[in-house]
């Protein structure tokens, strides 16, 4: 594919490169960008897009480096970037089994009531438990009271707290 550029008379000199030294290096960009890629239509693209940004003085050549190798950084950013694109937009477009499942974290509908079922009749039975049982299970268990707090509200030990919310535990469970 032959690709015509302008001449070095209609473009400017951008900042210390001109263009005919930039396009001289377009040969070896482009091979540099189908060893990558495997593409050379994709190939001229990119190396396209590298002079394009130089031009527009998205990128400026400050001489620290040889010309080449600062336009092969260039490519090689642009190379990033499209690989990135790539796979992102590849996950959204795949069908069947390359397809990527988007599904939101929050609980669907039916799993909430099936939650909130769950909670009410695990509620009714802690109010069926025994006093001394449904007392720990309310204050430790629901309200996330300190065990300290618990004891020192119903006059128990902690081994006895334990116990109890064993008991409460197994009790609830069967």
């Amino acid at each position: 594919m032959n690709v015509t550029y302008p001449s070095a008379l209609s473009m400017p000199p951008m900042g210390a490169v001109c263009w005919t030294e930039m396009v001289s290096h377009r040969s070896y960009l482009v091979r540099f960008a189908q060893r990558k890629l495997h593409d050379p239509v994709l190939a001229e693209d990119l190396v396209h897009d590298v002079f394009e940004a130089v031009m527009s003085g998205c990128a400026a050549f400050s001489g620290r480096s040889a010309l080449r190798t600062w336009l092969t950084g260039i490519l090689k950013n642009k190379l990033v970037d499209l690989i990135r694109d790539r796979a992102r937009y590849h996950e959204m477009d795949a069908e069947g089994e390359d397809a990527v499942q988007v599904e939101c974290d929050a609980a669907r509908p039916e799993e909430l009531a099936e939650h909130r079922e769950r909670l009410a009749q695990t509620l009714a039975r802690i109010e069926g438990l025994p006093q001394g049982l449904r007392d720990v299970m309310q204050w430790r268990v629901l309200h996330d009271e300190d065990t300290e707090v618990v004891c020192e509200r119903l006059a128990i030990s902690q081994d006895s707290l334990f116990v109890r919310l064993h008991r409460a535990r197994k009790q609830l469970l069967c």
